[in-house]
């Protein structure tokens, strides 16, 4: 767990930047729902920008605190979805990781033009360059960590798409238990020195941060 409490600076870059990151990955999710003919995000006033609507209080502070987080999830019927794209779920559940993917794009942009600036003007407050490293960081970390295939991630449904039949039967089968799974990669096994998560996705989202800032 970061000590972020002591530093005020990432602290502040951390609420901004989540509350930008889990808006857009929420409304991505509801806008590509609703092109694909589901009424149920317009329905229930997903399909908006506006981050209140959106955004998870206890989850929020999960993520900044401890790394692990959530938002509030879009209600998507899979059935009110156009049955002339079989698709259409997966690009769904696809347009969030996606977006804060092209999020952490965006972010290295200043960057890599050398229009941030690394003195920082206050204790409190964050230079340039820390909040947008910060920023394309969290956001290929929400991109990686929304990939893998346990429910109720993103990747569950991205995997049951794209996996041979037996391995999707696999994913149905754990489903009810990927909560359960999370909350042992996330916390129990760190706990005991295993570490899986970091060891899968914290050096893909190291090596993309380096490519896309430098």
């Amino acid at each position: 767990m970061l000590n972020l409490l002591g530093d005020p600076a990432l602290l502040l870059s951390r609420i901004v930047i989540l509350v930008i990151a889990f808006t857009i990955h929420e409304f991505a999710h509801a806008k590509v729902a609703d092109l694909y003919g589901d009424p149920t995000p317009r329905a229930s006033g997903r399909v908006t920008l506006n981050p209140l609507v959106h955004l998870d209080l206890f989850g929020s502070l999960m993520l900044i605190f401890a790394g692990f987080g959530w938002a509030r999830p879009v209600p998507v019927n899979p059935y009110q979805l156009s049955r002339r794209s079989p698709s259409a779920l997966m690009l769904v559940s696809l347009a969030g990781p996606a977006s804060n993917f092209l999020l952490a794009i965006l972010g290295a942009i200043p960057i890599r033009l050398g229009l941030v600036a690394h003195s920082t003007p206050t204790p409190i407050l964050p230079s340039s360059a820390e909040f947008f490293f910060e920023f394309v960081f969290v956001n290929l970390m929400l991109t990686f960590f929304n990939l893998i295939p346990i429910a109720p991630l993103d990747g569950d449904k991205i995997a049951a798409y794209f996996f041979p039949p037996s391995w999707a039967r696999f994913l149905d089968r754990i489903r009810p238990y990927g909560p359960l799974i999370l909350m042992m990669l996330v916390f129990v096994l760190p706990m005991l020195r295993v570490d899986i998560l970091g060891i899968l996705i914290y050096p893909p989202i190291r090596n993309l941060t380096w490519l896309l800032t430098q």
